[in-house]
């Protein structure tokens, strides 16, 4: 398969994740310039965390996710996204499983410089 016929391939969102039994660590399912695209199922609560130097898209496919910040949360539904600025301090939290598609650069760990057992490996293939 030469590289055009590769990056024109549809991705079915379903069927990557349904190659996930895991929560929390996010899986790469495509790339844009220097831009990743991840899906990810989480439950539960995830640690605070920032990222300096990228803001971070949230897009919920399916489930109710909030997104706890210092001064209040969002909520997301399915359909739904939200862009969190660089340098915000941000905690996700999912009551139900959740999926979503996450936006950022590739190199970005999901918990920032807090680092700990949540800690997913970068540029992990699906």
């Amino acid at each position: 398969m030469d590289a055009t016929t590769k990056t024109c391939t549809p991705i079915n969102f379903a069927e990557k994740l349904s190659l996930i039994a895991e929560h929390w660590p996010p899986r790469v399912i495509a790339e844009l310039n220097d831009y990743q695209f991840k899906i990810v199922r989480i439950e539960g609560d995830f640690i605070w965390h920032d990222h300096k130097e990228t803001d971070e898209a949230f897009i919920v496919l399916e489930g109710t996710l909030r997104i706890d910040f210092r001064d209040g949360f969002v909520a997301l539904g399915p359909g739904e996204m939200v862009v969190v600025p660089k340098g915000v301090e941000h905690k996700p939290f999912a009551a139900g499983e959740v999926t979503m598609l996450l936006i950022e650069p590739r190199g970005t760990l999901n918990t920032g410089d807090e680092g700990g057992g949540r800690t997913a490996q970068n540029d992990r293939w699906i």
